[in-house]
């Protein structure tokens, strides 16, 4: 997955399938990303034509869930992240539990986002 940059419209398409596609036709979004979107096996195509999200397709909208939490708090303390992704970010120890209840960015977490950052992701 290292050079698998995908761009806000694949990353849309995505979300689109996690959350289940109503009816029996696609959205425009999946429609122009479905070629990519499942060669990266991001998705499946069953035989009957239902698409559904694989398992790296979950990881890859996790990990941005949590680059996006890592952002959030780099620029708002006060954000509070969702619980699964404080739980894996903490387990990392990119962040760090304040006893106030907030989270906080470790030096860990600080480069780790800096790297991500300059890799342009």
């Amino acid at each position: 997955m290292s050079n698998e940059k995908l761009t806000q419209d694949e990353y849309d398409a995505l979300s689109e399938v996690k959350r289940g596609i109503k009816g029996e036709r696609v959205s425009a979004c999946v429609g122009r990303n479905t070629k990519r979107l499942a060669g990266l096996k991001l998705f499946t195509i069953a035989k009957n034509g239902r698409i559904s999200l694989s398992e790296k397709g979950e990881q890859v909208l996790f990990l941005r869930r949590c680059l996006q939490a890592m952002r959030a708090l780099a620029s708002d303390p006060a954000t509070v992240p969702d619980a699964d992704v404080a739980l894996f970010l903490g387990k990392k120890s990119h962040i760090t539990a304040m006893p106030d209840g907030s989270y906080a960015l470790s030096d860990k977490g600080r480069e780790a986002l800096a790297d991500i950052n300059q890799l342009g992701l």
